[in-house]
């Protein structure tokens, strides 16, 4: 497969992504009830289950939960946590369970991280989305995954220095993103190296993460502090 031409520089992308912030408000402290306290602590649990980062900001806020704060006390919390979460908390029991696969993906996967990470970059990149590629540079790099490699990954599987399993993930990654199935070649090769749980995940993963790109960038999700956005390497 060919790699999918970039019809904008990152700059152009980012302008037209990002646009003049978020289409839908964050939530805002007035608008915390019960219900969704509770949403938000089911939320933080879950992000720090994978070493979220700035993890002071949700560990502050349970906290004060625990502490026996009251809600209008936490409801002021809320202002500190994430933007993509206070935007995503619009639609909380959705995602929650968008955020639950995730998490099973990220800490509960049987692919390899590495693996892993090379798939959703390629995705990200694919999907051209600020946010995401930002994110997963950022876990990538903390991998072990080089600049050079997040580099290589922007080129796709054509470019040199890749082995034989990583040219088959990142493979896998165009056909699903270009005709929605992984064609026999690559599964033949895939199949050598993964088994049968890892060749069922693998096309889960890319699908979840071109759905979180769907999202992020529909919504216009502001990068978050120290996401550097498609200039990430």
């Amino acid at each position: 497969m060919s790699d999918l031409p970039r019809m904008q520089t990152p700059e152009q992308r980012e302008a037209l992504v990002l646009g003049q912030g978020p289409r839908l408000e964050p939530l805002q402290p007035d608008e915390l009830n019960d219900e969704l306290l509770r949403l938000v602590a089911r939320m933080i649990t879950i992000n720090l289950a994978v070493n979220a980062r700035e993890p002071e900001v949700l560990t502050d806020l349970v906290a004060k939960q625990e502490s026996g704060a009251s809600r209008e006390q936490i409801a002021q919390q809320l202002t500190s946590l994430p933007e993509i979460m206070r935007v995503m908390l619009r639609h909380p029991e959705l995602f929650a369970r968008q955020a639950e696969l995730g998490i099973q993906l990220l800490s509960q996967g049987t692919l390899a991280p590495r693996d892993r990470e090379l798939a959703i970059l390629r995705i990200g990149w694919l999907c051209q989305a600020p946010y995401e590629w930002g994110e997963h540079v950022l876990i990538a790099k903390s991998l072990g995954i080089s600049s050079d490699e997040v580099e290589r990954v922007t080129q796709g599987a054509s470019a040199p220095g890749w082995s034989e399993r990583e040219r088959a993930i990142l493979e896998a990654v165009d056909e699903l993103h270009q005709t929605a199935m992984i064609c026999d070649a690559t599964w033949e090769t895939l199949a050598k190296f993964f088994d049968e749980k890892q060749l069922i995940e693998l096309p889960i993963v890319i699908g979840q993460y071109q759905t979180v790109a769907y999202y992020q960038n529909s919504l216009r999700l502001r990068l978050h502090s120290g996401n550097a956005g498609l200039k990430s390497r």
